[in-house]
């Protein structure tokens, strides 16, 4: 398995990429935009992307988004294909794009909005903090990119304060602490709050 900063060459598995990001979300049900391979070549052809190859077989993807003119970057579309599941290959990725996000943007701060426990506890493993929304980029393009995703009108009612996505950061002028475990019952309780407050909400607009 080679986990490399992705090239040109890698142009290929584009669609590949795509298809594995929207059958994912079709799993989950929730809370994973679409992307379109143009897009993803851009990532790829501009060095802003990580690949996991399995020899020529695609395994993984991960890649930077910069915000504000690089005030803030999101490591987006962390995404592996069912057959490499289960094998710590995301953890793995997570950590690469980290690290090369840092290299490239070393002044930027580096944010995270995820419904997922297992990128939570990747994110704070690395470093990353609970946050509010208004402490994230305020670059209406990154918010317009939620579009795609079936709890956007959450986003829409909330005028972007909040969703049922947990917002995280990592500040790289702040003194880094030993990161803290993330806690699965608590994590799982405040989602189970935010779904009965926004689906209460949906419910009362319906009347």
């Amino acid at each position: 398995m080679k986990i490399v900063i992705a090239n040109k060459s890698h142009s290929i598995y584009a669609n590949e990429i795509c298809q594995t990001i929207e059958q994912a979300a079709q799993v989950r049900g929730t809370g994973i935009a679409r992307r379109n391979p143009d897009y993803i070549i851009s990532k790829i052809e501009n060095g802003n992307a990580v690949i996991a190859l399995d020899g020529n077989t695609f395994a993984g993807f991960c890649y930077i988004e910069s915000w504000e003119h690089g005030k803030f970057v999101a490591n987006s579309g962390l995404i592996v294909h069912p057959d490499y599941r289960g094998q710590g290959l995301a953890k793995k990725i997570k950590k690469i794009i980290f690290n090369h996000s840092r290299s490239k943007y070393p002044d930027a701060k580096i944010f995270s909005i995820t419904t997922g426990l297992a990128v939570m506890k990747m994110n704070s493993e690395l470093g990353y903090k609970p946050v509010t929304f208004s402490e994230l980029t305020d670059d209406q393009m990154f918010w317009d990119g939620c579009q795609t995703c079936k709890n956007y009108d959450v986003l829409q009612r909330t005028k972007q304060a909040m969703c049922l996505c947990t917002g995280m950061l990592f500040d790289p002028k702040k003194k880094e602490s030993k990161p803290k475990k993330i806690k699965e019952r608590v994590v799982r309780r405040l989602q189970r709050i935010k779904q009965h407050l926004f689906l209460s909400g949906t419910k009362k607009s319906a009347i």
